[in-house]
C-alpha cells in the first residue's frame, strides 16, 4: 500500500514541523482524560489530544488509561458498586479492581474522574469529582469545535487491550469502525489518527476502513516484539498499514538519557520506509526523567523535561507524547525559529 499523506497534508516520509500531543490530554495540571485536561491540552499547543479507549459492557468506546476504573475514578468508594470488584487477568497481567466492561455506560456516567498520581501530582487532586467519563464520540466532537482552518486539532485515540476485549465478546475494530463510520470520521485527512501496540487491531481497522481511512501509528514497546518492530524488514511491514511509530522515550535515549548510535538509525530507517516517529512519553516529574535531568531530590519535583524535548527534536523525531503540553510546544518553536534562521 502506498503510504498516505501525513498530518495537515505534509509528506509522510518527514512532517513538515514535529507535532505536540497531548498525552490523556494535559495530565501533569488536571487529572488525566477529562475535559477540562483535553481542553487545556489544546490551549497548551497541542494539535493532537490522546485518549486511551476501552469498552462498555453495552458497546461503547469510553476513555480511561485502563479497563480497570481504580486508579482514575472514585468507583471504590461507591458502595452500589462494591459487589463488581473482582480480580481478571488482561494481558498477561493480574488485576484486582472494577473493570468497564464490567459497567454499562450509564453507569459509568455515574462515576467520576480523579488523580491517578496523587502522590506526584497532589494539587490535581483538587479537582477530584468534578469531571466525568467521557466517550471517544464526546473527543472527537470537542476537538471539532475546538479546530480551525489555521489550527487544525486532532485525536490520536490509542486502543487499549483489543485482542483481550475481542476474545470477551466486545470486538474493538468492530465497534471502532462502526463508531467513525457513525461520526464521518473515517478520511485520512480527518480528525482521527488511531494508534495501538498491537498491530492485529490496526490491521483489521486498515481491512474494514480502507487504504484512504484513518492514519495509524504502531506502538512500540521496549521488549522483545518491540525489537523486532523496529528492524528495517519490521518497518517495511509496519508501512504496509500505518503511517507511524511510536517508540518509547528510553528506547530512543535511553534510561539514562543518552542516545546511541542506533537511536539515529532507527529515526532513519523509519523515515526511509516512509513512517514518522512519535515518541512516548515525555513526563516533567523527577521520577521519570534520568538523573542528569532532575531537579533536587523530590520525586514530583519538577526536571528539566524542556532539554529533554530538545534532545528528541534534535535527533529527529516528528511527534513528542507528553504529559505537558507546554514544554513540548516551546521546544518546537525553538526548533522552528531556529530553521528559519
Amino acid at each position: 500500500m502506498r503510504a498516505m499523506e501525513s498530518l495537515a497534508v505534509r509528506p509522510a516520509t518527514r512532517l513538515a514541523q514535529p507535532v505536540v500531543i497531548g498525552h490523556r490530554g494535559a495530565p501533569a495540571y488536571r487529572p488525566e482524560h477529562t475535559a477540562a485536561s483535553y481542553q487545556l491540552a489544546i490551549d497548551l499547543g497541542a494539535e493532537l489530544i490522546e485518549p486511551d479507549v476501552v469498552v462498555s459492557r453495552d458497546g461503547v468506546l469510553v476513555v480511561r488509561h485502563e479497563n480497570e476504573l481504580s486508579l482514575s475514578t472514585d468507583v471504590a468508594g461507591r458502595a452500589e458498586y462494591a459487589d463488581r470488584r473482582t480480580t481478571k487477568e488482561v494481558d498477561d497481567q493480574v488485576w484486582t479492581g472494577w473493570f468497564a466492561e464490567d459497567f454499562t455506560l450509564a453507569e459509568l456516567r455515574t462515576l467520576r474522574a480523579v488523580e491517578r498520581m496523587p502522590e506526584l501530582r497532589p494539587l490535581n487532586s483538587a479537582y477530584d469529582g468534578h469531571f466525568g467519563i467521557l466517550t471517544l464520540g464526546e473527543v472527537i466532537s470537542l476537538v471539532r469545535t475546538r479546530s480551525t482552518d489555521d489550527r487544525p486539532i486532532r485525536v490520536l485515540a490509542e486502543l487499549k487491550h483489543a485482542n483481550w476485549s475481542t476474545e470477551h465478546g466486545l470486538p474493538m475494530a468492530e465497534l471502532v469502525a462502526a463508531e467513525l463510520r457513525r461520526l464521518d470520521a473515517t478520511d485520512a485527512s480527518g480528525p482521527v489518527m488511531l494508534q495501538s501496540f498491537e498491530p492485529a487491531v490496526l490491521r483489521d481497522l486498515r481491512a474494514r476502513l480502507g487504504e484512504s481511512g484513518p492514519e495509524m501509528v504502531q506502538l512500540v514497546d521496549d521488549h522483545g516484539t518491540g525489537d523486532r518492530m523496529v528492524s528495517r524488514s519490521g518497518l517495511r511491514e509496519i508501512s504496509t498499514y500505518a503511517q507511524a511509530i511510536g517508540p518509547s522515550r528510553d528506547r530512543i535515549l535511553g534510561k539514562d538519557g543518552t542516545p546511541s548510535g542506533s537511536t539515529s538509525m532507527l529515526i532513519d530507517e523509519a523515515h526511509r520506509a516512509a513512517l514518522s516517529v512519535f515518541c512516548w512519553t515525555l513526563r516533567a516529574e523527577n521520577a521519570f526523567l534520568p538523573e542528569r535531568l532532575r531537579r533536587g531530590d523530590a520525586p514530583g519535583g519538577l526536571g528539566d523535561a524542556l532539554g529533554e524535548a530538545r534532545q528528541l527534536l534534535a535527533l529527529g523525531v516528528d511527534g513528542l507524547i507528553t504529559d505537558s503540553p507546554d514544554h513540548a510546544a516551546q521546544a518546537v518553536a525553538e526548533l522552528r525559529i531556529a530553521t528559519l534562521v
